[in-house]
């Protein structure tokens, strides 16, 4: 936070959902606080992604705005979604995007506060500004993947003993799999993602990717979703001759240590992510958030 003074004595301020008649004025908020880092046109493709897609009851579809005296002057967006694991269903939120008009900032934590307050949710910032870090820690997130893994997929050996298929996710695998994975390869599909299966004799084994940019014109596939790190480990050479036909050479997966088996380069403190709540994340495992949807 910088030494901006609070707004002389508002006479009232306050916080609630956002609702589809405050789209207008949220994009128009977020366009003046983002400025030249996204364009209007991005806000209202977010926005109306959130409006179509499923969200869990009883929980926000786009998150929260701040207003004063009738204003709005500051705005979280908050993606909630469903996630089976083990059998369970639990709920997992994505704090986005926020922003808050200069003269509001001493009262950010209003908005911070809705994002928390459910105590059964986890709660992931999957893209922290550096600025926003110092913020994060005193919420208390706890930092859960520290770094990047980029990966020549390509170049690591062949599965042992075991032939193995690489089949776009519309295709039905001819032998088991997990009915909520396809839906979760076909939602990310949706969204732009590369979805595909795995298929070996005895499973199908989901994967999804979301394409990037690494230097700005290099492209490259940024691992979005898979059952665990080890799959992708064990899959990585058919993966990654299936991407490089789209000349996506380079695959970004989350880390905290070296991946191995992979050829490639760790980064440590590049791209860090933070959850809060009770469970901690799995690596290899951002499905439905700003990373999968919108390529953030």
């Amino acid at each position: 936070m910088n030494n901006t003074k609070l707004a002389s004595t508002p006479t009232h301020i306050g916080s609630r959902q956002i609702g589809v008649a405050d789209i207008p004025e949220v994009v128009n908020l977020l366009t003046r606080g983002f400025g030249t880092a996204r364009t209007r046109g991005f806000w209202e493709h977010i926005l109306d992604c959130l409006s179509t897609r499923s969200v869990p009851a009883g929980y926000p579809r786009f998150g929260y705005i701040m207003e004063s005296d009738g204003k709005l002057v500051g705005v979280i967006i908050l993606i909630f979604s469903i996630l089976s694991a083990d059998g369970a269903k639990k709920i997992r939120c994505n704090v986005s995007s926020w922003y808050v008009d200069p003269a509001f900032r001493g009262y950010a934590s209003l908005l911070a506060s809705r994002a928390l307050r459910y105590k059964n949710v986890t709660v992931l910032n999957v893209s922290a500004a550096d600025f926003t870090r110092t913020m994060v820690d005193v919420w208390g997130f706890t930092k859960y993947s520290n770094g990047v893994f980029a990966a020549i997929p390509a170049l690591s050996r062949p599965p042992k003993d075991i032939p193995v298929r690489v089949i776009d996710a519309h295709a039905q695998p001819d032998v088991p799999f997990d009915p909520n994975e396809r839906d979760l390869l076909l939602d990310h599909a949706n969204y732009g993602c590369t979805s595909l299966w795995c298929v070996t004799p005895e499973w199908a084994y989901p994967f999804v990717f979301r394409t990037r940019r690494a230097k700005v014109v290099l492209p490259c596939a940024q691992l979005v979703y898979c059952r665990n790190i080890d799959d992708f480990v064990r899959f990585a050479r058919p993966i990654g001759m299936f991407l490089a036909r789209s000349m996506r050479l380079l695959v970004i997966v989350d880390a905290n240590d070296p991946v191995s088996g992979l050829i490639g380069k760790y980064f440590p403190e590049k791209m860090p992510k933070y959850f809060i709540g009770p469970d901690r994340p799995r690596i290899g495992d951002l499905a439905y958030t700003e990373t999968a949807m919108f390529g953030v």
